[in-house]
């Protein structure tokens, strides 16, 4: 019976922790925001590479997020270093 309370308890950790939000965070620079790129005109570059913002925010782990489409029409969430703009994370839906 110890044995199965143990599993039982492992399993629930382990449950919490993969929903914590801790523990998805993608971190992207710790620089101050005052090296960071203008929002505004970062989004610009973006659309002019011929994606299509659906969604812009700055997230937790001071990164620049877009979700939104490629230029081919990828549906995408992309996580941007906002100090020199390379892409981090990337996720096509």
């Amino acid at each position: 019976m110890n044995i199965l309370k143990l599993a039982l308890t492992a399993a629930a950790v382990a449950t919490i922790a993969a929903c914590s939000p801790t523990a998805q965070l993608t971190q992207c620079t710790s620089a101050p925001m005052s090296e960071w790129q203008d929002q505004a005109q970062f989004q610009q570059n973006l659309v002019s590479e011929g994606y299509a913002i659906n969604e812009f925010k700055v997230t937790e782990g001071n990164c620049y997020e877009i979700y939104g489409t490629e230029a081919d029409g990828t549906k995408v969430e992309i996580y941007f270093n906002p100090v020199n703009g390379e892409v981090v994370k990337r996720e096509a839906h």
